[in-house]
């Protein structure tokens, strides 16, 4: 039986039984739809191929490692690892000083937050309002409800204090405490919340 129409799944188990042919195929299969998307996204085809590499020197490790989970979906999952790999990308390439201050300000939690809307923007925004959506949850209620209200209903804190039924310096003052757990659980579990 030719590999080239082997299943995903079935070129996998082969790779774990020690197939280094059938991972060719998989990776060769999958490697200019991956590579478009990022390409797509940094606007640069010899970094998307670069890229591309690293994405599939994570998705081997994490199938060597025993870790991936077959349900049918391998180019959606690689796919996500090129997503997030693009994303560290626009992250490192703005720690290297490719904006200046001037073209920056600043968020609650200190985060650089960018006025254009280009795609990687977007895509790092993205990625930081999810984690910071999942972290919130962390919250004790009152705090997490005046976060929530605040920065993504965008209300202001009489609004907050009048929904809450409660004085706009306990709505304040809740707020303040909110920031504080945040910042805790953001250093406890060494997330990174800048562009």
């Amino acid at each position: 039986m030719e590999m080239s129409i082997m299943s995903d799944s079935r070129l996998i188990d082969m790779y774990r039984e020690g197939d280094r042919v059938a991972v060719s195929e998989l990776i060769e299969r999958h490697k200019r739809r991956v590579t478009d998307y990022i390409a797509m996204m940094v606007k640069d085809r010899d970094m998307a191929d670069d890229i591309f590499q690293e994405t599939a020197m994570k998705a081997l490790k994490v199938i060597d490692d025993g870790r991936y989970v077959d349900n049918g979906k391998f180019l959606s999952w690689v796919l996500r690892i090129a997503h997030n790999q693009v994303i560290d990308h626009f992250r490192h390439t703005r720690g290297e000083g490719k904006i200046t201050e001037s073209d920056a300000g600043f968020d609650i939690l200190g985060s650089l937050r960018f006025a254009d809307d280009s795609i990687e923007d977007r895509l790092v925004h993205e990625q930081i309002h999810e984690d910071l959506r999942r972290i919130i949850n962390h919250l004790p209620e009152e705090q997490r409800d005046v976060v929530v209200m605040r920065y993504f209903n965008d209300m202001s804190f009489r609004d907050i204090a009048e929904e809450s039924g409660v004085s706009i310096n306990t709505a304040l003052g809740r707020m303040r405490y909110a920031l504080i757990n945040l910042r805790k659980l953001i250093r406890e579990n060494r997330m990174i919340l800048t562009a």
